[in-house]
């Protein structure tokens, strides 16, 4: 999996157990405090997602789905053969990350390695987010992948994206690395509307 900042052979877990993973978009409606899905939802979540032991992990997980949403790399229910087919023409260290099938795993990260494209379970367990079968957590998703693109051994390099980042994006992404992040936001003279959209997404990918 990784040891030292990088993602090693031994460790490579595949994806491949059949698909039965509805789309993020509904967690995100489903998810909410209070909603009662209906009996053909609740089937279909018993399938595939753990149940919410509580408040906190629903929070933190419906806001990695939404975030998930505005990030450009997150490619939904997409299929492992389909994940490697895409990634294995992409540059080295291009990743995406997607639904898993994995029971009881809400999301995989799919990459370009030496090796060839593999894919890694992204297990969530104590309101943190790690690799599995890694000890090193974080406390979201995407703290995991900034520590991984930063490491020395660049296992992680570029986002394999559905689309082109817009300029707004590229700037807010510029504006982060500058800044190391959300913390900093709220002390930029710049408007609410301005912080609001750079708070959408408050990370360096």
């Amino acid at each position: 999996m990784v040891a030292n900042g990088a993602v090693t052979d031994q460790d490579k877990l595949r994806d491949q157990q059949p698909q039965d993973t509805p789309q993020s978009s509904q967690l995100q409606n489903w998810a909410t405090a209070g909603a009662k899905p209906t009996s053909a939802a609740i089937s279909l979540y018993r399938t595939h997602f753990p149940t919410f032991s509580c408040q906190e992990d629903c929070n933190i997980i419906t806001d990695t789905a939404s975030k998930l949403e505005r990030c450009g790399f997150y490619w939904g229910p997409l299929g492992v053969e389909d994940a490697h087919r895409m990634l294995r023409d992409a540059p080295l260290g291009s990743y995406l990350i997607r639904d898993s099938r994995q029971k009881d795993v809400f999301f995989t990260l799919s990459y370009h390695a030496k090796g060839g494209p593999v894919s890694v379970r992204l297990t969530y367990s104590r309101q943190k987010f790690s690799l599995a079968g890694n000890e090193r957590s974080f406390p979201t998703l995407f703290a995991l992948l900034e520590y991984y693109v930063s490491s020395p051994k660049k296992s992680l390099s570029v986002p394999y994206r559905k689309w082109q980042p817009t300029l707004q994006e590229l700037c807010r992404k510029r504006i982060m690395s500058i800044t190391g992040g959300g913390s900093q936001i709220s002390d930029l003279p710049i408007t609410r509307v301005a912080q609001g959209f750079l708070l959408e997404f408050p990370y360096k990918l």
